[in-house]
């Protein structure tokens, strides 16, 4: 068990490559020929500029859509057909419950 742990913990740590920025202020791959020095930051003025602003709404397309499916889940569910149990007998072979006495 020591064994283990000291192996483990002698592993060398994986680290993560670097990411640059664009102008605009976005994470991108230092590779990339929009990226800037590495260790840059856009100036004050840049980063109001392209604030970030959050997800965009649903169009009234996608919401539509959204309860079309809900409306369709609720109709197959309507149109099951009723389940009560199962009838006496039903599903046994025999009039015997298996323990060998009739």
């Amino acid at each position: 068990m020591m064994v283990v742990a000291a192996l483990l913990g002698a592993a060398p740590v994986a680290r993560a490559g670097p990411t640059c920025e664009d102008r605009a202020g976005e994470a991108v791959r230092c590779e990339d020929p929009r990226a800037m020095p590495l260790g840059w930051t856009p100036p004050l003025e840049e980063r109001l500029k392209h604030s970030d602003q959050g997800p965009p709404e649903p169009t009234a397309l996608e919401l539509g859509g959204v309860f079309a499916l809900i409306a369709m889940l609720f109709a197959l569910i309507a149109l099951m057909p009723n389940f009560d149990g199962w009838a006496a007998g039903a599903g046994d072979k025999d009039s015997d419950d298996g323990d060998g006495r009739s």
